[in-house]
């Protein structure tokens, strides 16, 4: 399910002082204890890699976000005939950390990685997340690494996985690898990784998988303050989670054909939701034809206008009640995320997200035609609620954030005016759109408007202390 991402770029004192005040608020730890940092040290610096197969020769390439260190995923590509050999290594944690030990009794409190500008809570301490288990450039690794299959048309054909030494020749930002992409240089994989992308994507188009455009938030620090301003997605990231959603989709079919694992669901939106939507497109004046699916539908959309932002923000009540079913015989009733439209599981982000650990143990295993070790199905009865808790600290630490930086940009702004656009409502409050500065917050009072409408807003009260803002709709 889509988020609004918040970027911060140079943040001064007063964000220094509102994330203090809001660590401390939300019960965000700094640093991990110093039992957790000792033993992760200690495997760090005695880890032999051991037997294993040998892909160091493969020239894989992780591609993240700019100042990334904390590198999960690393991905290659080849043409096999009239189709595709995608391999994607990822972080083998499990090698690292032991059932019970001192780094996964912190890592089960803290279920994921909760990025910050003063500083990320992290998962697993930076000397594993950062160090010995990233796969970090020119570094040799442990890692899963997947086998993906594909035919011409981009289908998934076949998948295995198995545990191996890999050296990434480079890690590369989004920017970076989609200018080599746009002008041809880098190596053929990474040329692969568009015309890849693209068919997973008319794939997902087919099964009817959703994607939300939804842009993301970014801060700059500047002499005269701060500026607040949206950003799209480039197209070099919708391709590279393409990849990530293949793993996904191969991880499930093979844990629910060996019985035992854990998935990633999402139940289908009600009809009811579906009609309301359409009505509501209808009250925007977009063009939704009869014959056309909702995915079809949504992914044609942007937030470029006040309507697009509208639909998509409301698109979002169709892609709720996300979680997590754990299974070690029948399979369980809900098996599939209805967002990717297909069963689907957390398998590449095990450097900031617990419960991929034991999901690629348990797709190991079933790749490799035997049961998950003892500590991964000790842990399955467990692992959905304590994901679940996870991520509700995640998205209310989230919207903090989010809400601490559009107080501070917005604190100066007292009484001014501004245009926006409504893109929700809900009983006598209307959610707005601010383009500039970039700001989407819930309005304290004034007339009734409706998603769509364009509106004029003033700044009544911006406090980054309480990250409190209260607009009003003139």
């Amino acid at each position: 399910m889509p988020a609004i991402r918040v970027t911060f770029h140079a943040a001064r004192r007063e964000f220094a002082a509102g994330m203090r005040a809001l660590r401390d608020e939300l019960g965000v730890p700094d640093h991990h204890p110093p039992a957790v940092q000792l033993l992760a040290a200690r495997r760090a610096r005695s880890s032999r890699i051991g037997d294993r197969a040998d892909l160091r020769d493969t020239p894989f390439v992780a591609v993240d976000p700019e100042g990334s260190r904390d590198l999960d995923q690393a991905y290659f590509a080849e043409r096999r005939g009239s189709g595709y050999r995608v391999r994607y290594a990822i972080a083998d944690v499990a090698h690292f950390v032991s059932q019970g030990d001192a780094i996964d009794a912190e890592a089960r409190a803290r279920g994921v990685t909760l990025y910050a500008p003063d500083g990320n809570a992290a998962l697993h301490p930076a000397v594993l997340s950062e160090g010995a288990a990233s796969l970090a450039a020119r570094r040799e690794r442990p890692a899963l690494v997947w086998r993906l299959d594909l035919g011409a048309d981009g289908s998934l054909l076949d998948a295995g996985l198995e545990r191996a030494r890999v050296m990434t020749s480079e890690a590369i930002s989004y920017d970076e690898a989609q200018r080599r992409i746009d002008v041809g240089q880098g190596p053929a994989s990474l040329s692969l990784l568009r015309e890849i992308g693209e068919l997973r994507g008319e794939r997902e188009r087919e099964r009817g998988g959703v994607s939300v455009n939804l842009p993301g938030q970014e801060v700059e620090s500047s002499d005269e303050g701060y500026v607040l301003r949206f950003s799209s997605p480039r197209p070099v990231e919708r391709w590279n989670a393409q990849i990530s959603l293949l793993a996904g989709i191969a991880a499930a079919k093979l844990m629910l054909a060996a019985g035992v694992g854990v998935l990633r669901t999402l139940p289908p939106a009600e009809p009811d939701v579906l009609v309301g939507l359409r009505r509501r497109a209808h009250a925007l004046g977009l063009t939704w034809p009869p014959e056309q699916t909702y995915p079809e539908f949504i992914g044609g959309l942007t937030s470029d206008t006040p309507e697009g932002a509208a639909m998509l923000t409301q698109s979002l009540r169709a892609l709720r009640g996300a979680g997590y079913e754990a299974f070690d015989g029948a399979p369980p009733e809900t098996r599939v995320h209805a967002g990717v439209a297909s069963p689907y599981a957390h398998v590449t982000a095990p450097l900031r997200r617990l419960v991929d650990r034991f999901s690629l143990e348990a797709a190991l295993a079933a790749s490799e035609g035997r049961r998950p070790p003892g500590w991964v199905l000790d842990a399955l009865e467990d692992l959905p609620a304590a994901m679940g808790a996870a991520r509700r600290r995640e998205g209310g630490f989230e919207r903090a954030v989010v809400d601490l930086a559009e107080t501070i940009v917005l604190a100066p702004c007292v009484g001014k005016r501004f245009p926006a656009e409504v893109v929700d409502r809900n009983k006598d409050r209307a959610t707005v759109m601010l383009r500039e500065p970039a700001v989407v917050a819930r309005t304290a009072r004034g007339r009734a408007a409706e998603p769509g409408e364009r509106v004029t807003i003033r700044v009544d009260a911006a406090d980054p202390a309480g990250r409190r803002v209260e607009l009003t709709i003139l």
